[in-house]
């Protein structure tokens, strides 16, 4: 049995770094050393007080130290890294691209007042656990040790988890409509009218190839008709903890539109905007 560091140090690249950021921003977060109010994904700021960096932090806050933080580093760490490790081996600049588009989609689909969301972290974890039931249709997964279904139907499965939980349908629901439009573009179109419209940038190999990230690629000509598949897997067996929660927490944004002061509220404790003068 491998150790902890061993373990760590065989994961590849591009989940390793993406799941170590989230560990590292809600670490800092648990210790006191910032408040997530100057991270969140607030279009106001963004384009009126150019507070751009808003727009990558967002991706990085999974929550509060919690079962439902750990369910979500498990899911990272599982299939973020079988997809990496199986369809995407070898083509590191594509699974980069794939997040890379997933995080604009999420932006787009943020922007829309129904869909709004101050952390776009879950919805993006939850892009990849669609793409993952796309690409693995037929693998048996086990939930909670009392219901076996596919691959297939497991998106679905943890969005009925959380509506019976109650928590927000809505994370849930941008990380397949963003893993839906990447997968379609990308293979169902493609199949269907042998053009491909979504192709990796060029500037994105070449990031790749600069930063000596995994392991060399080149450019495919068409996507693999034969993936492997795991035949059996379990999800998340045990206690029955929320699957997919809003990050335990209940964001709410509150407008004074006299002062354009905005307040998140959180679940299990509040977390307030400073006084105007402060922020800027």
């Amino acid at each position: 049995m491998s150790s902890p560091a061993e373990f760590y140090h065989s994961l590849p690249p591009i989940s390793k770094a993406y799941g170590t950021a989230c560990l590292l921003f809600t670490t800092a977060f648990q210790l006191g050393l910032y408040n997530v109010f100057y991270i969140a994904l607030l279009y106001e700021y963004v384009f009126k007080h150019f507070q751009v960096w808003r727009l990558i932090t967002n991706f990085f806050f999974l929550g509060k130290f919690s079962i439902n933080f750990g369910i979500r580093l498990l899911m990272i760490a599982r299939y973020g890294v079988q997809l990496e490790k199986g369809p995407f081996e070898r083509r590191t600049a594509d699974f980069l691209w794939m997040m890379l588009f997933g995080a604009l989609s999420l932006l787009v689909l943020s922007a829309i007042p129904i869909f709004q969301a101050p952390f776009l972290g879950v919805s993006l974890v939850f892009m990849l656990l669609y793409v993952w039931s796309r690409e693995f249709p037929n693998a048996q997964i086990n939930i909670y040790g009392l219901v076996t279904l596919k691959a297939f139907y497991l998106p679905w499965a943890m969005l009925a988890l959380d509506v019976i939980f109650g928590s927000p349908l809505i994370p849930d629901l941008l990380g397949i409509i963003a893993g839906h439009l990447y997968y379609f573009l990308t293979v169902l179109h493609p199949l269907a009218t042998g053009k491909v419209i979504l192709k990796t940038p060029m500037w994105v190999r070449k990031l790749v190839a600069r930063w000596r990230v995994g392991a060399p690629t080149t450019q495919p000509s068409s996507r693999s008709s034969a993936q492997p598949e795991r035949s059996t897997g379990v999800a998340f067996r045990g206690r029955s903890y929320r699957l997919n929660d809003d990050i335990q927490l209940k964001m709410c944004l509150m407008t004074n539109h006299n002062k354009g002061i905005y307040q998140i509220c959180i679940f299990l404790g509040e977390i307030k905007c400073p006084e105007q003068s402060q922020v800027f």
